[in-house]
């Protein structure tokens, strides 16, 4: 009987392994390789050098990273750069006025002139990727303490930073890969005059907010559209009105005959974090401590917020993009957690590493090796666990309340006066005053007052008082533990809550206000919360952390040299990837099937008038009782979104989803809840990557906004008429 256990667990092992075709996220730089065999079994027509080519334009050039946190694609010759509407939504809000509400009314250029500059956004093209492993890891010993292997990595990273073939417009990074086994050199061209031209009204853009948000079946238009300027050479250029629509190495076709379930999908972009090759004590954390309580602690601070924004028109147009942030994680969370209990992850990864166990004990070097590494991984997350959830507390509560971020910048500025020189501190007030400038412009002092009332109460009462601020525990006391009573007199006594009066003393002489800040009593109390936590939680956690740092190392490392028929590939950290799969639907539940696609019927089928997440322009109404689709319909029908089995996550968000041939077919931006926990544990049976299709975004560019103009930049296709 024990025989056929291991049997059965060595053949449900390698049947993981090898079904799991959809999984992973791919350098590209190594498709040929690793990958374009099993992307042409799967239907791929390109070749692994169409899409990443460095002599030649190739898909790669025409994919860049979006503002440092998503994804746009290039779709015409003058520089059109398609991403999510939920990507450009802080740019839409800065520009929208209650008089010019581009956020409930949408935005349409018109001509090159009537575009909106944007001084902060940028877009980064990776020009070549090389591995640089051997030159960032020598004269780097298993006997060094992770400080001193460090320093070497950074000593060698600038280095090779400064020897890097490269033009003089252009930057390098080097990032580290498979727990910093590996490491490659990103060469990359970065363009900071990036305009808008237009965005659906939120009702398309964001239809279902935050009912539908992480859901399927979904009907969004989640897409907005920029353009790149560039010098007249065609070099990155600061913002100029003599800078010209930049002209790339590539742009993207557009099909317009769509895709059917089991056709071959490539979503190419820049995933942000994930962590697929952790201990199963990490899932087990996450699962029934981490994310339970980082849940609970939005959940207050969106009925906070949304509770403001209800009532307030002014302040939703103020919130609307910081509500979406903190809405988005929340749900997410809680996806990860109903994934996490579904696919019974820990157990799944359990066997996994009963597997690696038993061949490490087999093989008498591996033993020597690798034999401690799951008990010594165990014990550090036991040891982390407590120590990451006051991480959290900290993190989660300070982020939200607003008070702790003016507080920072303040203290920075006066640090900067005190311990600078001239030239630093003049540097640090142009930072700061742009910072809050920017932050007052879409802050609430009665809010964050709210906020401030509802969360500390939570981080003092779900806290061991051991490692909490004792000047926080006082004022508590001394307010009857009455949170409310103590956020009144915090917000009332605190001169940084009024930021007119803030900015206008940046702009004079700021020391006099900077010192009655420093040394006002909600200063020191937001001080001493700080340094408590730091003293407290923060030593111990960094030390903690190195250790976990280097078994993890060590254990990535291993399953790369163990567990050889498994084919890795490396986590997901902002570097360009390319992901592939095929549309399909998909079980949710039991008794539970959903197709891959999604209709404009659905649309209206949701519909509520007037209704914050289900309202339907009047426009959209009318084009649909017309069946005024155009070219973009399909047999009668409007498609809008489609699922595919692409492995995504954050930074994904505004990823061009190619065809077969390489032709853009969709955007994506979301995941079905049943499966994001595909961030630590990929199962095919469930997670499903959202893409809107670019035949809704043509017909919504078109025919909803007459903005036809800037369909006829664009090249249409129909790679299915041959």
């Amino acid at each position: 009987m024990r025989i056929l256990r291991s049997f059965v667990l060595i053949i449900t092992l390698v049947f993981s392994f090898q079904a799991i075709a959809n999984e992973g996220m791919w350098l590209p730089q190594l498709l040929e390789r690793l990958n374009e065999k099993e992307m042409k079994s799967l239907g791929m027509k390109i070749s692994a050098r169409d899409i990443y080519n460095v002599n030649s334009g190739s898909l790669k050039d025409a994919i860049v990273s979006f503002n440092g946190n998503c994804t746009g694609s290039i779709i015409s010759t003058k520089g059109l750069v398609l991403t999510n509407h939920h990507c450009g939504f802080d740019v839409i809000q800065n520009h929208s006025t209650l008089d010019k509400n581009y956020i409930r009314d949408g935005f349409w250029a018109n001509n090159l002139s009537e575009e909106l500059a944007n001084p902060k956004l940028y877009v980064t093209f990776i020009v070549r990727i090389d591995d640089v492993t051997k030159q960032v890891l020598t004269g780097v010993t298993a006997e060094m303490t992770e400080r001193e292997r460090q320093s070497i990595i950074d000593k060698n990273m600038n280095e090779i930073g400064k020897t890097a073939k490269k033009e003089t417009s252009q930057d390098v990074m080097i990032k580290g890969f498979f727990e910093a086994n590996q490491y490659y050199l990103f060469v990359t061209e970065t363009y900071r005059d990036v305009r808008l031209v237009g965005a659906p009204p939120s009702s398309i853009g964001n239809f279902g907010k935050d009912t539908d948000n992480w859901m399927w079946p979904r009907h969004t238009g989640d897409f907005s559209i920029f353009r790149i300027y560039a010098g007249k050479d065609n070099k990155p250029a600061p913002y100029s009105a003599d800078n010209v629509p930049y002209v790339p190495k590539k742009s993207l076709p557009i099909s317009i005959d769509g895709v059917a379930e089991g056709d071959f999908t490539l979503v190419f972009g820049f995933p942000g974090k994930t962590m697929e090759y952790t201990h199963s004590a990490f899932i087990q954390q996450t699962l029934n401590v981490v994310d339970p309580a980082k849940v609970a602690i939005r959940t207050k601070a969106l009925f906070v917020i949304d509770s403001f924004m209800r009532k307030d028109e002014q302040i939703k147009i103020k919130y609307a993009a910081k509500y979406a942030n903190v809405s988005n994680a929340w749900k997410k969370w809680q996806g990860e957690i109903l994934g996490l209990n579904r696919t019974n992850a820990v157990n799944q990864r359990r066997a996994y590493e009963a597997e690696f166990q038993k061949r490490v004990n087999a093989n008498p070097v591996w033993k020597s090796q690798y034999g401690q590494l799951l008990p010594d991984l165990e014990a550090v997350y036991s040891e982390i666990g407590p120590l990451g959830l006051a991480r959290d507390y900290f993190t989660e509560i300070t982020n939200r309340v607003e008070l702790f971020a003016i507080h920072r910048r303040l203290s920075a500025l006066r640090n900067a006066r005190i311990n600078g020189g001239k030239n630093d501190y003049s540097q640090a007030l142009i930072n700061i005053k742009d910072t809050l400038t920017d932050l007052y412009a879409e802050y609430n002092p009665a809010l964050d007052r709210r906020l401030f009332e509802v969360l500390i109460e939570m981080y003092v009462s779900d806290q061991d008082g051991k490692i909490l601020s004792p000047v926080l525990l006082e004022r508590v006391r001394a307010a009857g533990n009455d949170y409310k009573k103590l956020a009144t007199e915090i917000y009332g006594g605190s001169e940084m809550t009024a930021g007119p009066k803030v900015l206008a003393a940046l702009e004079k002489d700021p020391t006099d206000m900077l010192e009655r800040i420093q040394n006002d009593k909600v200063s020191l109390l937001i001080a001493d919360i700080v340094d408590s936590y730091n003293k407290n939680t923060t030593a111990r956690l960094n030390e903690v952390q190195s250790k976990l740092n280097q078994l993890q190392r060590t254990y990535m490392r291993a399953q790369l040299e163990v567990m050889k028929e498994k084919k890795f590939y490396p986590d997901g950290n902002s570097t360009l990837r390319v992901t592939y799969g095929s549309v399909r639907g998909m079980a949710a539940r039991d008794g539970v099937k959903y197709d891959p696609y999604t209709y404009l019927d659905g649309v209206m089928e949701k519909y509520v008038p007037g209704d914050y997440e289900f309202d339907v322009p009047k426009r959209l109404q009318q084009l649909y009782r017309n069946k005024e689709f155009g070219q973009y319909g399909k047999n009668g029908k409007m498609p809008v979104c489609f699922i595919g089995t692409n492995h995504t996550t954050g930074g994904n968000s505004g990823s061009p989803a190619l065809d077969a041939y390489g032709n853009l077919v969709g955007l994506n931006f979301d995941r079905a809840w049943e499966g994001v926990m595909s961030d630590i544990h990929y199962d095919p049976s469930i997670c499903r990557n959202i893409m809107v299709d670019v035949r809704y975004v043509l017909f919504i560019v078109d025919k909803y906004a007459g903005a036809g103009h800037l369909v006829k930049e664009m090249k249409l296709v129909h790679p299915k008429v041959r």
